[in-house]
């Protein structure tokens, strides 16, 4: 847990399909509802993540989003505290003016080159499980991550990306019962990439605790 964290550059090599294999059999160890196990991953690798790369790319550039999970309508409080202050992290990082708009715009199309990552996977869940089965899709993400970071792979989860559900089912020909949760882009750090030189603040115990009796 303490090794994870979202990498926004990465190296161009692959890493190997057996890797690849072991961080998804390992994420689906994962618990979830009446073990129904409903995530599903796609992952691109060599031509596919470019082609998927610049698709998306083109896709943004004319169209709207539209994810299957309703984005959150606030960050009230202590939440929009912390997602301002890990945007200004990234922005100094990279050495952005925090009033340089164009260049925060284009920082944010980053998410759409993927940050450079050699795969993208896509998590997928059976739509008419609901909120259950994207709770469930939830510990397979982070499972996934935690494989990764141990077999030295970095991740970056990003909802961005599947903010374009229907592209995304289009473009790889899933079915329409499938609900589009998450993108894990990942791959080897970039060690050198500014980006990466920074991380995140968390609560203390205080914060998230209520122990009682």
């Amino acid at each position: 847990m303490d090794g994870r964290y979202s990498c926004r550059g990465f190296r161009p090599e692959p890493v190997p399909e057996e890797v690849t294999r072991r961080i998804v059999e390992t994420a689906g160890k994962a618990a979830s509802w009446c073990n129904a196990q409903p995530w599903r991953v796609l992952v691109t690798q060599g031509d596919e993540t470019e082609r998927f790369r610049s698709a998306l790319l083109e896709e943004v550039a004319g169209g709207k989003p539209g994810p299957d999970l309703a984005w959150p309508e606030d960050y009230p409080g202590v939440y929009g505290e912390r997602r301002r202050t890990c945007g200004y992290q990234l922005y100094s990082a990279v050495g952005i003016d925090r009033k340089d708009r164009a260049a925060r715009a284009e920082q944010a199309m980053r998410n759409f080159h993927l940050f450079d990552a050699p795969h993208v996977a896509i998590v997928h869940s059976e739509a008419k499980l609901g909120a259950y089965g994207a709770h469930d899709c939830g510990e397979f993400v982070l499972g996934f991550m935690l494989a990764a970071t141990a077999q030295g792979v970095a991740t970056v989860a990003q909802a961005s990306v599947a903010g374009y559900a229907d592209f995304i089912r289009g473009h790889f020909g899933l079915d329409e019962s499938r609900m589009v949760l998450c993108a894990i882009s990942f791959g080897y750090e970039d060690p050198d990439h500014p980006a990466n030189a920074f991380r995140t603040e968390r609560a203390k115990v205080r914060e998230l605790l209520d122990l009682r009796g």
